[in-house]
């Protein structure tokens, strides 16, 4: 164990022997630091008490300068031997570090240099920390132990707290939103004996008590569906959603989605809905319809621009995939546009042409749309619950939106026909024989409950991380989740990582 480490124990111990218990649980707080700065010029002559994490430590003699910290702000605390007592100053300087948490009453004054502070009357211990935070002048920027200790992260890098203030005031944004236009918020499972509303690989655990396999959930799409078909007409949930894939810088394991489903509505309104929700949230958070993104402007002000999914593949390549009539021609033509080996390999085991043009979409058009961008009327074959277009039945109802390139959410007109879908699930259960291990599972009980009858709807996703990422200017999805998932790492065997310090008194 590090000699400061030690020095801390024994501090504690001393706190405990001399001073009091250092770990109270009653604090007296009467004021948090902003209100205490607000407040500095009126009734000087009342005490004020603060609670607070200890920054620095400047002692002088008989004189000690504590910059002291909460949620709110800082502020300086200047606690002299001669107002305190000279034995409680001596018991106090010699068992408080940086990093402890204090209770101080005292009178608002200003230094000749012009800074408030407060004039402690009283000090108080109230916790004693072990460790010290990392040093404020070389910071804790490896990125690896900010994600690992997300805590420190928050207190030492600024920026981080802003950025997580912000998802949290978009996710409050998006309430309101949905709120305003009278949606019910509701809970859905999130174990599930059958997984279903997305394309995903799940987490499979086992429930003892009824002695069966339960899934977590990858998508609520499938029970909100259940409660559009139980008479709600708007419903939506915040919820986290767990996907057993892969790890990246937009991909993790678990993560937080948005799901709506509007009775009476098909995926043309949807587009407005979505249009318009990004749009409030932008504006709630900045003022405006802009955001600046990796040195890119980003407008958020409706309307986007809105393509086909042919459409979008026509204007890049000059290929048109509606005009691939049997599956060689798909393959002949989509090899000439494919240049990545790995999806030039998957193309040779996909078994129907909208697969194809669902490929070449993914890996020559998404990069592309930098702006708010809408792309509509996916092939049906990728599409197991969306509604058939009734012009051509090759494409469903289905949208999704990008913005830098990646995909925001995914929604469609909700298939509501049981025969369709039961179809539809077979021909999921022959893409799964193939080798598609993310195929939808066939849900009989859902069959079961639309057949009661399941008016037209239109569903809607968000994804919450990713829709953060974009307002807050991260790069990686684990910069606005605040514990991604990481691999577990044994525990190192002395209690300070390299690069914490701190100054002791």
């Amino acid at each position: 164990m590090s000699t400061e480490y030690l020095d801390r124990q024994k501090h504690l111990a001393t706190a405990r022997e001399s001073i009091h218990d250092p770990y109270p649980s009653l604090v007296k707080r009467t004021h948090t630091i902003a209100e205490l700065l607000l407040s500095f010029t009126t009734e000087p002559e009342i005490m004020r008490t603060i609670v607070g994490r200890v920054r620095s430590i400047r002692s002088h003699g008989g004189s000690t300068f504590l910059d002291v910290f909460d949620a709110t702000g800082k502020v300086q605390c200047y606690l002299k031997e001669d107002i305190v007592g000279p034995s409680v100053y001596a018991s106090l300087v010699s068992v408080i570090d940086e990093s402890d948490f204090l209770e101080v009453s005292g009178l608002p004054t200003t230094t000749k240099r012009g800074e408030r502070t407060v004039l402690a009357q009283q000090v108080r211990l109230i916790t004693k920390t072990l460790r010290p935070l990392p040093n404020e002048w070389y910071g804790f920027n490896n990125v690896e132990d900010r994600f690992r200790k997300r805590y420190l992260d928050l207190l030492v890098n600024p920026d981080v707290r802003t950025r997580f203030d912000l998802r949290s005031t978009m996710i409050t944004a998006i309430r309101r939103f949905f709120d305003e236009r009278n949606f019910t918020e509701v809970s859905t499972p999130t174990l599930q004996p059958i997984y279903g509303g997305g394309f995903a690989r799940p987490f499979k655990t086992h429930h003892n008590a009824l002695d069966q396999d339960m899934y977590l959930c990858i998508s609520n799409e499938m029970y909100l569906k259940r409660l559009i078909v139980g008479g709600y007409e708007n419903v939506y949930e915040i919820y986290k959603v767990f996907r057993n894939e892969g790890i990246d810088h937009d991909h993790n394991p678990e993560f937080t989605m948005l799901e709506a489903q509007m009775a009476y509505r098909d995926y043309w309104f949807g587009m407005d809905i979505i249009e318009e929700v990004f749009e409030y949230v932008v504006t709630k958070l900045y003022n405006k319809t802009d955001v600046t993104y990796q040195d890119t402007i980003l407008s958020f002000a409706r309307p986007w621009k809105r393509m086909s999914m042919v459409e979008s593949i026509i204007k890049l390549t000059g290929i048109d995939p509606s005009q691939w009539d049997t599956l060689k021609c798909a393959q002949g033509e989509a090899s000439k546009i494919l240049s990545n080996p790995k999806a030039t390999n998957t193309l040779q085991t996909l078994t129907s042409i909208g697969e194809i043009i669902a490929l070449v979409f993914e890996e020559c058009i998404e990069e592309t749309l930098i702006q708010p961008t809408i792309i509509y009327n996916y092939p049906t074959e990728v599409s197991p619950l969306a509604k058939k277009c009734s012009d051509d039945p090759r494409f469903t109802q289905r949208f999704e939106y990008f913005v830098m390139g990646s995909e925001l959410g995914n929604n469609y007109t909700e298939l509501n026909d049981p025969e369709d879908l039961k179809k539809r699930f077979i021909n999921e259960k022959d893409r799964e024989k193939s080798g598609f291990d993310e195929a939808h599972q066939t849900d009989t009980d859902y069959i079961e409950a639309i057949e009661y009858g399941f008016p037209p709807t239109c569903g809607l996703a968000i994804g919450i991380d990713r829709m953060a990422m974009m307002l807050t200017n991260a790069t990686s999805i684990k910069e606005v989740i605040f514990f991604p998932t990481l691999k577990t790492q044994p525990h190192p065997a002395s209690p300070l990582s390299k690069g914490e310090g701190g100054k002791s008194l």
